[in-house]
């Protein structure tokens, strides 16, 4: 039986993890990457009748991921499946603050999982992909603070500015692809919105005098502006499902 594939970054917790909750059934393979499995995901896959792999990997050790996704991809059957989506969503938010009191090895596990991670994923995907028939599908999860900088994120704001260009540049090689007759994939950047997990508590508990934006984020949660995981999610697979998928690089789900 032919599926549908859906390789997911972060996938232990929060978005990552309704994203391959959701994903579970029986027609599709869901490949999740994170530091810790889920057993709770992994007995979910078993009472559904899906196949779930996850693969323990730390992504700000990036190239050994991307080598061992390259290797598993060019190792399939291209006819085996009915569609290919890599869904980067994978990021780590250091402590709310200026740049110069995040420690050095944050800061480098920060932009190596957020935007090194991503970029060397999508090429090793890409690349083993590349003859495969079924539509091709690179989603990587930005956020709005890609697009409007805010004091004491800097390196977040870095890193999702950085996705959403790499989008962009990403969108034009596969759309010169196709001017010369060979398959492309889509690729979208897509701001989810404001998510209650564990990356909204950090911002909540800020310390204001580093983080002039704490008071804004905790309103947030007192006000019920917060869409669950698993909403989101839900708007998430919408917009990646949809037929003109790739045809807006830069997108968000609130617009959608």
């Amino acid at each position: 039986m032919k599926r549908h594939l859906y390789v997911i970054t972060g996938s232990s917790r929060g978005l990552g993890h309704a994203l391959a909750q959701q994903l579970l059934a029986p027609q599709n393979l869901v490949l999740g990457i994170a530091r810790q499995a889920c057993q709770a995901l992994q007995e979910e896959a078993q009472t559904k009748g899906t196949e779930l792999l996850q693969w323990r990997l730390d992504l700000s050790q990036p190239v050994a991921a991307a080598q061992a996704l390259q290797q598993w991809l060019t190792a399939q059957n291209a006819d085996d499946w009915l569609s290919a989506s890599l869904i980067n969503n994978a990021a780590l938010l250091t402590p709310p603050g200026p740049m110069e009191s995040v420690p050095l090895e944050s800061l480098s596990s920060a932009m190596r999982v957020g935007l090194e991670a991503p970029a060397l994923l999508s090429a090793a995907f890409l690349q083993a992909t590349q003859s495969w028939a079924a539509p091709r599908k690179v989603l990587n999860i930005s956020s709005g603070l890609g697009r409007y900088a805010m004091a004491g994120s800097a390196p977040y704001c870095a890193v999702k500015a950085g996705l959403d260009n790499l989008s962009r540049a990403m969108a034009l090689d596969e759309a010169h692809k196709l001017t010369q007759g060979r398959s492309s994939a889509g690729v979208v950047s897509l701001a989810p919105g404001i998510i209650d997990t564990d990356m909204q508590q950090q911002l909540r508990g800020g310390n204001p005098q580093h983080f002039p934006d704490q008071a804004r984020f905790a309103e947030f949660k007192q006000q019920g502006q917060l869409a669950s995981a698993e909403q989101t999610a839900s708007r998430v697979l919408a917009f990646l499902a949809r037929k003109d998928f790739g045809q807006q690089v830069l997108a968000d789900v609130r617009e959608a």
